[in-house]
């Protein structure tokens, strides 16, 4: 690791304990003078929602536990060593953070192969397409697209629905309506449907909808109950059947900071690195919608389920948006074709039932 980067991360860790600022979650790591590594994660959720507490932390957990205590990973939620959330995977790629979790639509057109699980109505299983994309990043993305990281995992979330202040049953209900989108598809979806997409990363959604800058928002289930969501609007629209939207994520790795470690401490982190992570992560995810579904529910909130033969509305309209990607696929060199049909095969063969496990 560089010098100046640890000598940046320890002081950053010692203000936080000092001010009590920054929950710095120490995985697991015993006595101090067995530790021999210690690494920063970066990220930009509160700790207490789902992927930190449910993925990151236990994944954190893990390692240092295999490690035998000589590696620690100090967490640093809600973008606490500064920046923002566009931001992150550049503080990998450069170093000052180790490790960051980030959503890759944040910086749009940067990583294109990515967005063909982010296509409307693409993916109908987390676990699969997470297996999907762990696959293909292998395959196409590795040594071009994250050729700049070391990467520990790939997923997507669970499906991705409308959260509003007015009932949305087709797309003529978005018209006018001031909706968030979280990449640069959902945001041609939003178009297509009359709506006004905003983009802005998901921390800032309840100040936005609180203050009426927003009148709904794209987000999966999971993320409504740390966002307090169903507080802010009081309907809900999901689909049957292949999700409206997902977002892809990664886990990534400064490449100076990996290649820094002793070959059995590069074997830890390997272990819990890949498909399997990919899919356990993806899957957790994915889960996790369930309880905060219920949340919406017993407050009272209407929740609209669109059946899959109601959703042929709304697939005929979001169909050209297929068209247009593969021909800016074609404008970059790339085969979007070629990259739907790997991932539908995928995601419907040797992906389908994946399982995963940390």
């Amino acid at each position: 690791m560089k010098p100046i980067k640890t000598m940046m991360a320890g002081a950053l860790c010692t203000l936080g304990l000092a001010t009590g600022f920054a929950t710095g979650i120490v995985a697991g790591a015993p006595a101090a003078s067995a530790q021999e590594v210690t690494l920063s994660l970066h990220q930009m959720l509160p700790p207490q929602a789902s992927v930190p507490r449910e993925i990151l932390v236990p994944w954190m957990e893990k390692v240092a536990a295999e490690s035998g205590g000589r590696i620690q990973i100090d967490h640093y939620p809600s973008m606490q060593l500064g920046g923002v959330p566009p931001e992150l995977f550049d503080q990998a790629v450069d170093g000052l953070a180790d490790i960051i979790w980030t959503v890759v639509g944040y910086t749009p057109g940067r990583f294109p192969s990515t967005e063909v699980f982010e296509l409307p109505f693409m993916v109908e299983d987390a676990r699969a397409a997470s297996c999907a994309y762990w696959k293909m990043y292998e395959t196409r993305m590795r040594d071009t697209e994250f050729a700049d990281v070391h990467m520990l995992g790939t997923w997507v979330h669970g499906p991705g629905a409308f959260h509003t202040n007015a009932p949305v049953r087709t797309p003529a209900d978005l018209q006018g309506m001031k909706i968030r989108g979280g990449s640069r598809l959902v945001n041609q979806l939003l178009e297509r449907a009359g709506a006004e997409p905003i983009g802005m990363p998901v921390p800032a959604v309840s100040e936005a909808l609180s203050k009426g800058v927003l009148d709904g928002t794209t987000i999966p289930w999971e993320v409504t109950a740390p966002l307090k969501v169903p507080e802010l609007v009081s309907n809900h629209t999901e689909f049957e059947g292949p999700a409206l939207y997902t977002l892809t994520f990664v886990l990534a790795m400064n490449k100076d900071s990996y290649d820094a470690l002793p070959d059995d401490l590069k074997t830890v982190i390997d272990n819990n690195s890949g498909l399997e992570f990919s899919v356990f992560a993806g899957g957790t995810q994915a889960d996790a919608d369930i309880p905060a579904r219920a949340k919406a529910e017993g407050m009272g909130n209407n929740i609209i389920t669109i059946s899959s033969e109601d959703a042929k509305e709304w697939r005929d309209l979001v169909a050209p948006i297929y068209d247009t990607w593969v021909s800016d696929l074609e404008g970059k060199g790339l085969d979007g074709q070629a990259l739907i049909d790997e991932a539908r095969g995928l995601m419907q063969g040797s992906c389908k039932g994946a399982t995963g496990a940390l």
